[in-house]
């Protein structure tokens, strides 16, 4: 199955394989809890226009700190999200997370630095590991996304489990991460 959208897609781009994340570890992060459990194109919608409210570009820390909450839930984030962009922020400015250090990490301290943030989750950080970080080998099992084109290019008849879902992507070993962006460019261009 993964050899034929290989075959279909062909090359990913580098503009396809960082799906429109920034460059930086701290404006990832943004990127990646203003997209939380929406569609590619919305959550691009809503970054887009959180980064409007500072020229174009992603607020700092500081600047996070110092934005009225509702002016970020002005322009599409929920309560919930403008809270969370608060606490990643107020964990750097504090020292508590060291932002510039977290590609020296193995995986598994990533996760342990990164839950400590209010908002970043298992699939926040299988998101950072992969377009921030570059891992190879990620398999985001709580992605609606990944399960959907799962279900459709094996012919499931149901949403699989994330256990169904580790199951499946164990062939894809050790470049989980690649398949991911295969199966998630194949949602994109589907008819």
């Amino acid at each position: 199955m993964l050899a034929r959208l290989i075959e279909e897609i062909g090359p990913l781009s580098v503009k396809a394989r960082k799906r429109g994340r920034p460059a930086d570890a701290y404006g990832t992060l943004v990127r990646t809890i203003t997209g939380q459990q929406l569609s590619s194109k919305a959550a691009a919608t809503i970054y887009t226009r959180v980064t409007a409210l500072y020229g174009g570009r992603t607020p700092t820390p500081e600047e996070i700190i110092a934005t009225d909450p509702q002016r970020l839930r002005d322009v599409g984030l929920s309560g919930a999200k403008a809270a969370y962009l608060r606490d990643l922020a107020e964990h750097i400015v504090d020292g508590e997370l060291p932002i510039d250090e977290l590609a020296e990490l193995p995986d598994e301290k990533v996760y342990e630095v990164l839950i400590a943030v209010k908002g970043l989750g298992r699939w926040s950080i299988d998101m950072f590991l992969m377009f921030h970080l570059g891992r190879a080998d990620v398999l985001p099992v709580g992605d609606l996304g990944i399960r959907k084109a799962i279900q459709v290019h094996y012919g499931l008849d149901e949403l699989p489990k994330p256990a169904e879902t580790e199951q499946i992507a164990e062939a894809w070993r050790p470049y989980r991460t690649l398949a991911c962006l295969y199966l998630w460019e194949s949602l994109d261009n589907a008819p």
